[in-house]
């Protein structure tokens, strides 16, 4: 089983691959995958939770309107079923996207922000 990826992996399969985002990595629960939005990011809200690790690039990040700035190393969680995107980024950006749980996404006692 690979246990190592790296964005530039994801970049190289992105390029021969017909989607904006390649699923690199598959364990359980969990997904990985590689994700550059070309010119708008289209996404709708996701039916599991995800993590994002911005790699490269920058944007502005519209999560349930709210808007906030977004460069590498930043990490978002994003709960099932909540509208997001990313905006006015780069032309380099790129992100890791990590699904995880179950659909519907798991559920908190209490949310920490």
């Amino acid at each position: 089983m690979k246990i190592q990826f790296s964005p530039e992996e994801g970049i190289k399969q992105l390029q021969v691959s017909p989607h904006e985002f390649v699923e690199l990595f598959a364990h359980g629960s969990l997904v990985v995958e590689y994700y550059k939005p070309d010119q708008v990011d289209k996404q709708q809200p996701h039916r599991r939770d995800e993590v994002y690790v911005i790699t490269s690039g920058s944007a502005t990040f519209d999560y349930a309107g709210e808007k906030m700035a977004v460069k590498p190393s930043d990490l978002l969680f994003v709960p099932a079923g909540t509208k997001h995107r990313f905006e006015n980024f780069t032309d380099d950006f790129a992100t890791w996207v990590l699904f995880y749980g179950p659909d519907g996404g798991e559920q908190s006692a209490t949310m920490n922000s």
